[in-house]
């Protein structure tokens, strides 16, 4: 009896679970992948939706601006995928395109090129760099792939060994790590790592004096710059004497601008590896 009611107990479980599997409302064909939106800069074509996305913390992609010439920019990025909904009209690959180019134009963006299957976008809106790919060869639909602009947070620093090694070969050595917002002096909390290496540097060698020097591209003008590179220079003494207890007279702060650079300054690469802090033995 009790072995009877067991198995009628779970046929009738069995029961409610396939008639509540029957009920249940079918996946609605036309809405959006789960977790997926709109990017805030682009509202999407009519009649589509979105079937995958997925964002990248930091990665880089390739730009074409021009028929022969292409930008390698870093920084988070997003990547929406949208089709035609099935009961819908695909308006065609040029739709796509002009479209975009129409968008972001309106908001003050440029469009960098275009050919029959891409057409590659830039906005620069209140100090940010959005870099868009629109790529119409998926069918009825389209990728949108979005790189913000941004310097990689850094996690691992140069440690206080490696500044040493290159303080007694050279005389100098550079401080990977430290970040400034553009045009700014005010160090950036993602600066701290490697602030606390130098520190870790002074404080084994008591007799260690050096000069933090400022460095920066040539994009404005040379008396501006010039005070910026001393400006940024003076806050990673600052930061070395009021946090780290490193004393005053050990450090000197300098700047000089854009007048030693290391890489040119005529592409954005460049540019940035000529943005830099160093250190040189007094």
């Amino acid at each position: 009896m009790k072995h009877f009611l067991t198995s009628a107990f779970a046929a009738a479980l069995l029961f409610i679970a396939s008639v509540g599997a029957l009920h249940a409302a079918p996946q609605d064909p036309n809405a959006d992948a789960t977790g997926c939106a709109d990017h805030p800069l682009f509202t999407r074509m009519h009649n589509t939706r979105i079937v995958s996305c997925r964002t990248v913390g930091f990665d880089s992609a390739k730009f074409k601006t021009g028929k022969t010439s292409d930008t390698a920019v870093e920084g988070k990025r997003i990547e929406i995928k949208y089709q035609t909904r099935a009961d819908s009209e695909y308006q065609g690959p040029l739709a796509v395109i002009r479209n975009h180019q129409q968008a972001i134009g309106k908001i003050g963006g440029v469009v960098l090129h275009e050919d029959s299957r891409f057409t590659w976008l830039k906005l620069d809106k209140d100090g940010k760099e959005i870099w868009a790919q629109v790529d119409t060869a998926w069918g009825k639909g389209y990728l949108l792939t979005i790189i913000e602009k941004q310097t990689m947070a850094q996690e691992v620093v140069a440690s206080a060994e490696l500044f040493k090694s290159g303080l007694n070969t050279t005389g100098h050595v550079e401080v990977p790590g430290i970040y400034f917002d553009t045009g700014k002096a005010e160090l950036k909390p993602e600066s701290q790592a490697a602030i606390a290496e130098v520190a870790k540097l002074l404080q084994a060698d008591p007799t260690l004096k050096v000069h933090v020097v400022g460095h920066t591209d040539n994009l404005a003008a040379l008396e501006l710059n010039l005070k910026l590179s001393l400006a940024r220079a003076e806050a990673v003494v600052q930061a070395l004497v009021s946090k780290h207890g490193i004393a005053a007279n050990r450090l000197g702060a300098q700047g000089v601008g854009p007048l030693a650079p290391v890489a040119s300054n005529g592409t954005d690469e460049g540019r940035a590896k000529n943005r830099r802090v160093e250190l040189v033995k007094r």
